[in-house]
């Protein structure tokens, strides 16, 4: 497959980044500051996108999901309809993250500012969406440094000098 690079914005940002995850085949990293409950289209249905992690985790997909802070009430009933969430959904809250980065089988990447939101990312209406930007890519070099920033954070490389521990609600070192 040649590399590509595409601008994205407002609804691609449902229609050509969030509906690549029901493609998956090995790996989905997702990081984003803010996460709350959303849904996908699948056929005639709408789903939770929490299902949809599901039914990845099940086929033995491996998904990391760094968010900056908890969740509401909302996202955490769809949450415990899916007890897979629990067990193999590997997370890890860091309050400093502010990147929006979904990487789709270490292979492409979006990048931008769409958090994992209703009017982010998810399927809004156009009046009820956010004004968002980002770029969908294949490109190895820049897919690259998305993996090595997502790893570095997964990590901990940076929880020695964060200062925010104190907020930090998952010790990562």
């Amino acid at each position: 497959m040649s590399p590509f690079l595409k601008y994205i914005s407002d609804e691609q940002h449902y229609t050509e980044v969030l509906s690549k995850l029901t493609s998956v085949k090995r790996t989905l990293w997702i990081g984003t500051a803010d996460i709350k409950d959303l849904y996908i289209k699948q056929g005639n249905d709408v789903v939770p996108m929490l299902g949809v992690l599901a039914s990845l985790l099940k086929k033995g997909v491996e998904i990391r999901l760094i968010h900056a802070k908890e969740p509401g009430e909302n996202f955490r009933a769809d949450f415990d309809r899916y007890p897979i969430l629990c067990t193999a959904l590997e997370r890890v809250l860091c309050p400093r993250v502010h990147f929006k980065i979904l990487i789709f089988d270490m292979e492409s990447a979006y990048i931008g500012s769409a958090n994992l939101t209703g009017a982010g990312i998810g399927m809004k209406s156009p009046q009820k969406r956010n004004f968002e930007a980002g770029i969908y890519t294949n490109d190895p070099e820049i897919v690259e440094s998305a993996i090595n920033q997502f790893d570095n954070v997964w990590m901990g490389t940076h929880c020695e000098k964060c200062g925010r521990r104190e907020f930090c609600g998952d010790r990562i070192k």
